[in-house]
Formats: C-alpha cells, sequence, structure tokens
C-alpha cells in the first residue's frame, strides 16, 4: 500500500473565489497518474465523503494531457469568516496527502 504523495509532485488546495476550495494533483510521470486512475482511489465520491460534502457538488477533472486531477468543492466556512480557519485555503490537501493507494 503506497500514499497518494508518492506519485505526485504536487498536491495543493487554495481558494477559487470565497465560497470555493480547488485542488490540484499533479502526478510525476504518466505511469503514476495511469496507476493511481486504475486503482479506483481517487473520486469525485471519496472527495465528497473526505470533506463532508454533496457529491453533486464536487466538480472533479481529470486532465491526462497534463497527468493532472483538478477539484473544486464548496467551503463549509466561507473565507474570511470569523471561523475561517484557513484564510487563503492553502491547507485544505492534507487529507488527500496521505490518501493509501491499493495497486493490489
Amino acid at each position: 500500500m503506497r500514499e497518494l504523495w508518492e506519485f505526485t509532485k504536487l498536491i495543493r488546495s487554495k481558494n477559487a473565489g470565497p465560497f470555493e476550495l480547488t485542488f490540484d494533483i499533479m502526478f510525476k510521470d504518466a505511469d503514476s497518474f495511469h496507476q493511481v486512475m486504475k486503482s479506483g482511489a481517487l473520486t469525485p465520491e471519496l472527495i465528497a465523503h473526505l470533506y463532508k460534502t454533496q457529491r453533486e457538488r464536487t466538480r472533479f477533472f481529470v486532465i491526462e494531457r497534463l497527468l493532472t486531477v483538478k477539484i473544486s468543492i464548496p467551503r463549509a466556512i466561507f473565507s474570511g469568516d470569523v471561523m475561517d480557519t484557513d484564510v487563503y485555503g492553502g491547507q485544505f490537501h492534507g487529507p488527500l496527502v496521505r490518501l493509501p493507494i491499493d495497486l493490489g
């Protein structure tokens, strides 16, 4: 069992406006990209579950040509709200870094 970070050169999150977060997962090579996508470990359903949002509100883009997956979800608390813990959205990618990838 490996973790997602082992297949990537970049995993990041950031604001996509004050009400949305976007995640970029950029793979280090085509083999890594295809292994993860074939494993079925990285899906819109998983993202919705991890970030406690509705599947219908999870936008999931697989960009094979760029060896990238881009995901957008609504923010539970909008950027700048008094309850916001990350104004720029740069720390929300944590759960994805250690995501188990079973190549079994």
